[in-house]
C-alpha cells in the first residue's frame, strides 16, 4: 500500500481576514497606524499576520485579537443569540497607512 508524502508548507486561509471595521474609535486608531478587522473565530494570530501580509504587502510588527461574545436577545418571544465574532487590532511601524476601502 503506498503511503501518502506529506509537506509541511504553511497553508494561509484566504478567508481569514475579514472586512475591516470602520467605526469611530477604528478611525481614531488609523491615526497611530493601527487597523481594525472582522477575523474568523478560530484564526491565530500568526495566521492572521500572514493573511494581512498576502492581502496588503505590509508586515504588521504586532496582532491582537479580541473574542466578541454572543448577545443574547429575545424575537417573537423566544430566546435567541448572535454569533460569538473575533476582532484583531493590527498594528503596523509608525507613518505606514493602508488604504481599507
Amino acid at each position: 500500500m503506498a503511503t501518502k508524502k506529506t509537506t509541511t508548507e504553511e497553508k494561509v486561509i484566504p478567508s481569514v481576514l475579514g472586512r475591516a471595521l470602520i467605526t469611530e474609535k477604528a478611525a481614531n486608531n488609523a491615526q497611530y497606524s493601527i487597523y481594525l478587522f472582522d477575523v474568523a473565530v478560530g484564526a491565530t494570530k500568526s495566521e492572521i499576520a500572514k493573511a494581512f501580509k498576502a492581502k496588503y504587502n505590509k508586515v504588521p510588527v504586532k496582532v491582537n485579537t479580541v473574542n466578541v461574545m454572543r448577545k443574547s436577545f429575545f424575537r417573537r418571544g423566544r430566546l435567541g443569540f448572535s454569533n460569538t465574532t473575533k476582532k484583531a487590532y493590527v498594528f503596523l511601524p509608525k507613518g505606514t497607512t493602508i488604504d481599507i476601502i
